[in-house]
């Protein structure tokens, strides 16, 4: 792989490209001429005609996740008058707010299989059409019952757009931007929080009867966008791949790539990846294996190699990491931390929640731009070093105000509501969006969909625990507390991905093999399978 340098960007140009150059690299040692013009001149203007397509077509996948923002952004909001028209409890108010991350376990687990069956793009489809149906439930909802039944739905739908909408965009994305595009996943959910929070403050003045049914209901809206979108956008080239359609696929990456030279390489590493021989070259061949995930779970849970444990333990790990610091605590309940603060009109609670969804957007956006320049390392590290300091300053500022109830410190409130500020700031350049970005990158192709639905379904359970307690933790431990909590699990966050995980800034997905050691175990594996390694031809195993 090499790096060459064009209007303050690094490029990555793998040795490959660098083949129809060898004899001006031979004059270049004599002095004759340099061969980096050249090179550029290859790559830079199909590039620049090739990348709004990849922007489109990721830009369209990952509207997916913005189902799973919304509904945690209008939540936060939507729960206060819930509970008053409802008549519910607190406990009540927690399982309400937290069970859709549970239940889209359900969407989640079934997504591998989905996605291998009738490929990335159809399932996308039906993650919006599920997810339509759950919002309308919501929606038109009589009773507690009847609420729940809503939430079941709609969260099996975001259980299927978490896993595929990352997968699809790291999938079709070339190397040199991979980072910027599987990013969208995050900016997306942010965007729908931030959707969710201006829904809360534009229905508030409603009936308290009437208001929240609107809340809900319009998530409904956003899908339909969703559904007519997705069909414009090509099929993921490796599905395609997987299924012997070589033909459909390098159309695909012919438009996806920057250059015409990078399409026939990635298009030779997943071949390789897929088991398909380098020398079929039909429009259509027979695939390797018509699976549909069969063996897959037996490979990663029963019996993993060294390579496949580190890869599966890495993914799991910092989704993990990324719910365990408390963000959806920060984000779903923003309102009752606020009041605990010491705001207590309504309006003006909405109105605060507004500012923490702007802020979250906002550098969310930030992020999408320094994941390819800075990497996803260094991104990771000093966005986790700063939600420590913020959790540890808005435990601080909550503790200085249980204990002077009588009386508000404008200095702690103050504290309060810059510290919870920065603490979303933090997660949304680093943890938040590099968690996608990684977990989509690391992942073996045979192990891609169903490692996915892996670390989503810890990402879910890690939020519904989290949400789902989190009334009862402060009120046993005080909310300050509960913070300081998070904060410590963040510390363990640190330590965790400053001793784990190695960066993958310009690597290609098949290089995350080599990477991690999973494809020494694919090529030791004595399952007969003819590997092709895309430089040195085909190798019996």
């Amino acid at each position: 792989m090499y790096f060459v340098h064009q209007g303050g960007d690094v490029i990555p140009v793998p040795s490959a490209y660098l083949i129809p150059f060898r004899d001006q690299r031979k004059r270049l040692v004599m002095g004759d001429q340099k061969p980096e013009a050249n090179i550029m001149a290859t790559v830079a203007p199909a590039k620049s005609r090739n990348k709004m397509f990849a922007f489109a077509c990721a830009t369209l996948a990952s509207m997916a996740s913005i189902l799973l923002g919304y509904d945690i952004g209008v939540m936060s909001g939507a729960a206060i008058f819930i509970k008053d028209d409802l008549k519910i409890s607190d406990v009540q108010v927690e399982i309400l707010l937290g069970i859709l991350n549970l239940y889209s376990l359900v969407g989640s687990y079934a997504a591998g299989f989905t996605s291998d069956w009738i490929g990335r793009r159809y399932t996308i489809v039906f993650a919006a059409g599920i997810f339509f149906v759950g919002a309308l439930l919501m929606g038109f909802a009589t009773n507690y019952a009847f609420l729940m039944g809503g939430r079941f739905v709609a969260g099996i739908g975001v259980g299927y757009a978490l896993v595929i909408a990352p997968v699809y965009t790291a999938e079709i994305a070339p190397a040199s931007f991979r980072g910027f595009l599987t990013s969208f996943p995050e900016v997306f959910i942010n965007s729908g929080i931030l959707l969710g929070y201006v829904s809360n403050y534009g229905f508030a003045h409603l009936r308290q009867s009437l208001g929240w049914r609107f809340m809900l209901g319009v998530g409904a809206i956003p899908s339909v966008f969703l559904a007519v979108g997705v069909l414009a956008m090509p099929e993921s080239p490796r599905w395609l791949v997987m299924q012997g359609r070589l033909g459909e696929a390098k159309r695909v990456l012919d438009k996806t790539s920057d250059t015409p030279e990078e399409a026939q390489l990635r298009l030779a590493d997943i071949k390789a990846a897929a088991g398909i021989p380098e020398g079929c070259n039909d429009d259509v061949v027979p695939a390797p294996k018509k699976s549909h995930g069969e063996g897959v779970w037996k490979e990663m849970l029963i019996r993993p190699t060294p390579g496949v444990r580190r890869v599966l333990l890495t993914a799991i790990g910092i989704n993990f990491f990324q719910q365990a610091s408390g963000i959806d605590s920060v984000v779903l309940y923003s309102p009752r931390v606020f009041e605990k603060a010491g705001i207590h009109d309504k309006n003006k609670l909405l109105g605060t929640t507004v500012a923490v969804g702007f802020t979250k957007t906002l550098f969310i956006l930030v992020a999408t731009f320094l994941v390819d320049r800075i990497g996803r390392r260094p991104l990771l590290l000093s966005s986790t070093c700063g939600m420590i300091l913020s959790l540890a300053a808005l435990g601080l500022g909550l503790t200085q105000i249980d204990h002077h109830p009588d009386g508000q410190l404008r200095w702690a409130i103050g504290v309060c509501i810059a510290s919870i500020l920065a603490y979303v700031a933090f997660f949304s350049i680093g943890l938040g969006p590099v968690t996608w970005v990684y977990c989509s990158e690391i992942l073996p192709l045979r192990l891609r969909a169903q490692g996915a639905s892996i670390a989503v379904a810890v990402n879910r359970v890690t939020s519904g625990v989290i949400t789902m307690t989190f009334i009862s933790l402060y009120k046993a431990i005080t909310i300050g507390g509960s913070f300081f909590l998070y904060g410590g699990i963040a510390l363990a966050a640190w330590v965790f991905f400053f001793t784990c995980l190695p960066e993958t800034r310009g690597r290609t997905l098949e290089d995350m093999e080599e990477l991690f050691g999973t494809k020494k175990d694919s090529e030791e594996a004595p399952n007969g399978v003819q590997m092709v390694n895309a430089s040195e031809g085909p190798e019996k195993i």
